[in-house]
């Protein structure tokens, strides 16, 4: 028997221990196991009680990684239904086509990826066979099942278009070569062929990220009573290299902890990235395995093939599971290039066991299983893999399928390292393609050495099944529907009025205007429930807590205890049917709800109104890749950057100070960009993207884009708005005239010289400042604008300086409201200069600008005004400036004012 002394456990060990004997016993029993048997035994039995522990209820933390081998034994796997010699034709025609379509393209140096589809085949076959559901799917009308599909696979969906007769030949000689205006984009792009892809997947790592919020967001819609979806599924297929972005897997954990069995990843491991394998020295399918796991999330492997099954009949020793588990990933690529007696040496005979075992089998059964037998090669596999997971409950699926890259394409493409890059196969191999996949292709369709698309004929019978397929599940797929939904009615416009007569006294920040809009908005019978508010943990930082109570925040599992604020009037309310979406810390996360949310109007034919609200300086820089998905993906809503500027969020330093989100929302053609001043500009601004979004968009208006507002947390009075006809639609374009000297009532000499100060966001209150000190101080007088879009300013120009050379006669906007007006432009934001500087070569007058370039620093907001140089003081010094360059001021004023402010 075991010595007792060498079994205690350690000191540190805090599990109390009510029979130390008993324990003894357990543990030299598996001592003994492990000296008369070998470890390997020991691990087995150890493998089998935990499993029988679970089963039985008890307790204990998961195994991570189970074997190398299918968790869905032959023995259990369920026939496909259908014809399977027909789905074999099916999916060789569409191997044919994908790989011909990059071929011909080759010629034009469009390039294309072939290896990808050729691996994933049969995943993808499998499910437009019997799992994906159409947009007519009773169970799920109008929307479906929705597929993220990898995106150097879309040759082979394209090749399927052409089969069921969405696609001709023509579309597939214009893969990659889109500006004519008939092709086909080279990866999944709903914004270049919004008929065909719902969502754009190739931005790696983003659509993992988005399935888990997508298939989350249905969840919130049911809940909500907004659309029953619930019979909705959602796919996402990804590759294992692809795991490795960090959006990948960064919401794995909210998948498992809310439960979304409506969700299931399918990554094809076929054990290669770009330039090579993914885990070299390791295996990336147990890592996987361990990380989903380990996460909450079912885990389904279907690794090998039928062939497969002898080997493990014969394995009565374990000595095969042992050595499939050590050999790492890159050895594996090699015996798929390497002969049988290459095999023989190095894998089996590193054990005499497997040696006996080699003994038995030929080099013909050898080269099957290490050449050709996967299991994502084999609908059978495939099909059982897919039953699992939409039949399991409670928690995602991921199915890791194995693969080889490059699978059909020949020994010139199979698992070679370079083989994404390989964008052809010669006319030899297309014709050894031929033979294996059995296709009635002639070597006189090969003319001039141009390999020919491949039909067998829009009533054959391959075809008729295929179309009979996609009826039974609803329709093709994967298609995005523009649903002919009506227009949203306007909210009333009380909603929005009640700030046109400002603040009076009281100082109001516009981030609070902005969240007290919502408030009104949200309250709208016929609309407010369409509102989706998105925060990731900050909601109390921007004033939202008042929200909580009467919208409550969204969670599957409602609110099991009782808040700690419970007696307060703005406590913290979860519901099932809560409508916040408060998310965490995770930018990342709160934009792939909002792209849910916002592409809601095609995906369920249901108009849902996101407002994501963020610091400003995290939103952009953080998630700018997704903003660009948004607009992909035809997004609509608002994005709230709170808290901006480079000097209004005191104290929070560089971290914080955000002086350059414009510059890259300005890159964004679907981002309608505003750094609104005053509450009446947001709301005016807000109200007419209600209408071009969800109402009457005018003629020559895209209402597929989003709006991006700036809102400051300095309170300040809100004055009344300006009267006049032209001011809205001045807010709307970009800029009018808030002011001039005489209507602010100051007093000026005659003939004073003059200057026009155009300021946005917080800015224009240093320009108000400095309008006065102008005044009073020197005897100039100055005419304000508000800028409230200096990228708007500049698309306008810039569509305008495009319709002069089609022979147009347009003027800029910007010219138009500046035109005539006097003096020299002074520019002031809150951003760097970039941001203004945008429209200065449509302005006619003197231009310059000032801004806060540079990185933030922490102080006050004087201290850090003063320290960019864009306070009014500043402005004063800069308008003489420009003044004296032209000899209207004496040219001793500008050393005066910079002494006198202490410059």
């Amino acid at each position: 028997m075991t010595d007792p002394q060498a079994i205690q456990p350690s000191a540190l060990d805090q599990l109390p221990d009510r029979d130390p004997e008993e324990t003894a016993e357990w543990q030299a029993s598996l001592d003994a196991v492990a000296r008369e048997a070998g470890p390997h035994r020991a691990a087995y039995l150890m493998r089998r009680t935990l499993e029988r522990a679970e089963a039985d209820g008890i307790a204990l933390p998961k195994l991570l990684e189970t074997d190398y081998v299918n968790t869905i034994p032959t023995a259990a796997e369920t026939p496909v239904p259908g014809d399977e010699a027909m789905e074999r034709r099916i999916t060789a025609w569409n191997r044919w086509n994908a790989a011909a379509m990059v071929t011909r393209g080759a010629k034009h140096g469009v390039g294309g990826h072939i290896a990808t589809f050729a691996s994933a085949a049969w995943l993808y076959e499998t499910g437009f066979n019997h799992f994906f559901r159409g947009k007519d799917a009773q169970d799920s009308p109008g929307s479906g099942d929705q597929l993220y599909i990898q995106g150097h696979a879309s040759p082979g969906i394209y090749a399927r278009a052409f089969l069921d007769g969405r696609l001709t030949e023509a579309h597939l000689d214009n893969f990659r070569q889109e500006a004519g205006g008939n092709g086909l984009p080279s990866y999944p792009h709903p914004r270049r062929l919004p008929w065909l892809w719902e969502f754009p997947t190739v931005s790696m790592g983003l659509g993992p990220l988005s399935a888990i919020y997508q298939a989350r967001f249905n969840r919130y819609l049911t809940a909500r009573g907004i659309k029953d979806v619930s019979q909705s599924h959602v796919w996402a297929f990804l590759g294992d290299g692809e795991m490795d972005e960090p959006e990948s897997t960064a919401a794995l954990a909210l998948a498992s902890r809310e439960g979304l069995d409506n969700l299931t990843f399918v990554i094809n491991c076929n054990l290669q990235r770009l330039d090579g394998p993914v885990r070299a020295n390791f295996k990336i399918v147990q890592e996987l395995e361990a990380q989903f796991r380990g996460a909450g999330w079912n885990v389904v492997k279907t690794l090998w093939g039928t062939a497969w099954d002898e080997l493990f009949q014969l394995d009565t020793t374990g000595a095969l599971l042992r050595r499939l588990r050590e050999v790492p990933d890159a050895q594996v690529q090699t015996y798929q290039t390497r002969d049988a007696a290459y095999i023989r040496a190095d894998f089996f005979g590193k054990d005499p066991a497997l040696a006996e075992m080699a003994k038995l089998l030929s080099d013909d059964k050898i080269l099957e299983c290490f050449h050709l037998s996967r299991g994502g090669h084999e609908a059978r596999k495939v099909y059982a893999a897919y039953k699992a997971a939409v039949e399991f409950k409670g928690a995602p699926t991921v199915i890791l399928a194995q693969t080889v890259k490059g699978h059909t394409l020949g020994e010139g493409f199979a698992s070679k390292n370079a083989n994404h890059q390989m964008k052809k196969l010669t006319v030899d191999e297309f014709k050894a393609m031929r033979e294996l996949l059995e296709l009635p292709i002639p070597d006189s369709a090969f003319v001039d050495g141009v390999v020919p698309y491949g039909h067998p004929g829009a009533d054959s019978p391959e075809v008729r099944y295929l179309q009979e397929r996609r009826a039974a599940l609803g329709g093709p797929a994967p298609a995005r529907r523009t649903h002919a939904l009506a227009p949203l009615p306007a909210p009333a416009d009380k909603a929005f009025a009640s700030f046109d007569k400002g603040s009076g006294s009281q100082n109001v920040a516009t981030t609070m205007a902005f969240v007290r809009l919502v408030k009104d908005l949200v309250r709208d019978k016929e609309t407010g429930k369409r509102w989706v508010p998105i925060v990731p943990d900050e909601a109390r930082t921007f004033g939202m807590e008042s929200l909580f109570p009467s919208l409550g925040i969204y969670s599957p599992k409602g609110q099991t205890y009782e808040p700690v604020d419970r007696d307060q009037l703005m406590y913290y309310k979860e519901a099932k049917n809560g409508q916040i979406l408060n998310e965490g810390i995770t930018e990342a996360g709160s934009m792939a709800d909002f792209i849910a949310a916002s592409t809601a109007y095609a995906t369920h034919g249901e108009a849902m109104i996101p407002f994501y609200i963020f610091y400003s300086m995290f939103g952009w820089q953080r998630t700018a890749d997704q903003m660009w998905q948004l607009g992909d993906q035809l997004g609509r809503g608002f994005l709230v950057g709170a808290t901006a500027g480079r000097t209004t969020l005191t104290g929070e330093g560089l971290q914080h100070a955000d002086g350059h989100s414009p510059v890259i929302a300005a890159t964004n053609p679907a981002a309608l960009s505003y750094d609104p001043a005053f509450a009446y500009e947001i709301a005016a601004i807000v109200k007419d993207g209600l209408r071009r979004m969800y109402g009457e968009a005018l003629p020559g208006e895209d209402p597929n884009v989003f709006y991006y507002l700036t809102v400051y947390n300095e309170p300040l009075p809100q004055p009344a708005k300006p009267a006049g006809l032209g001011v809205d639609e001045g807010i709307v374009k970009g800029l009018y005239r808030f002011n001039t000297a005489e209507s602010a009532g100051l007093s000026l000499p005659a003939n004073a010289p003059r200057l026009q100060l155009l300021g946005s966001g917080t800015a224009i209150h240093w320009a108000l400042k400095a309008q006065r000190l102008l005044a009073e101080e020197w005897g100039v007088a100055t005419d304000v604008w508000s800028a409230t879009s200096w990228t708007e300013l500049r698309r306008d120009a810039m569509e305008a300086d495009a319709a002069l050379l089609r022979g147009e006669e347009r003027v800029p906007y910007v010219r138009q409201v500046l035109h005539g007006a006097e003096g020299p432009v002074l520019a002031v934001s809150d951003y760097m200069r970039q941001v203004p500087d945008q429209i200065a070569q449509w302005v006619e007058q003197d231009y310059s600008s000032l801004g806060a370039d540079g990185f933030g620093l922490s102080d006050t907001r004087d201290a850090a005004r003063r320290h960019f140089g864009v306070d009014a003081e500043s402005i004063v010094v800069a308008s003489l400036a420009q003044l004296a360059k032209r000899g209207e001021v004496k040219a001793t004023a500008v050393k005066e004012a910079r002494e006198k402010y202490g410059l």
